[in-house]
């Protein structure tokens, strides 16, 4: 089993790392040759200035550097339906996409405006959705974390390497190294339970010591840095 870190992209913020917070995707290849891709990146038509897309990155040109197109993945977690993570899953026509039934829900009675933004990318009749309730094993060695709190639904994925180890992908439950405090950790406007951030937060810190993971955030430019990126991969 092989897991590529993708470059979706960049947020530009002043105040973070390095001016930017990087947009993050991953696939992970199994033995038997089943794709699972996690998030798709923002759309392309994201507000310029805010969202930039150097060239090479998204994630058409990042699956081609690894000689696949849409077409080849088998599944797509989606961790939510944030603009960052789901702006491109209407490119997918072959695969399932797993969501948690919570998060699914919540999308459609429309109550969150931040996720109507990549709603014509996401809610088409076409693609095909599997819901879970919590933490599921989707794939031997491809774990769902249930991790509401930045918005109800949200889900982290654990990947069980042969010799890496663990890698505990944490996407916006712990997205700064400041983030993994669960008593102390800042809060975004875009965190909407707080209490729950807190607790997530502290289920997955739990979760990474007691199975020696490492923690990949989901926006830190300091980390990413030192990161393998693809087509480089931790196996």
């Amino acid at each position: 089993m092989r897991l590529y870190l993708l470059e979706l992209g960049n947020i530009r913020h002043d105040w973070a790392p390095n001016g930017r917070l990087p947009v993050q995707g991953y696939l992970i290849r199994t033995d038997d040759g089943t794709n699972v891709l996690v998030d798709t990146g923002f759309p392309a038509e994201a507000p310029p200035g805010m969202f930039e897309l150097p060239p090479g990155q998204g994630v058409v040109d990042q699956l081609a550097a690894l000689d696949l197109i849409p077409s080849d993945i088998h599944y797509v977690i989606c961790t939510h339906l944030d603009p960052d993570h789901a702006g491109n899953h209407d490119l997918f026509t072959e695969a399932e996409f797993v969501i948690q039934r919570s998060h699914w829900e919540l999308a459609q009675a429309d109550s969150v405006p931040r996720l109507r933004v990549a709603k014509p990318h996401w809610d088409q009749p076409h693609l095909k959705y599997r819901t879970v309730d919590g933490d599921a094993e989707l794939l031997p060695g491809i774990e769902l974390i249930e991790t509401s709190g930045h918005i109800l639904g949200h889900q982290s994925v654990l990947v069980r390497l042969p010799r890496t180890g663990p890698v505990l992908l944490a996407i916006d439950t712990i997205t700064q190294e400041k983030a993994l405090d669960p008593e102390n950790r800042p809060m975004t406007n875009y965190d909407l339970d707080p209490d729950g951030v807190r607790a997530s937060t502290r289920k997955l810190v739990d979760l990474a010591r007691r199975e020696n993971a490492l923690i990949v955030r989901g926006h830190d430019g300091v980390q990413w840095d030192t990161l393998r990126r693809a087509p480089e991969y931790y196996d």
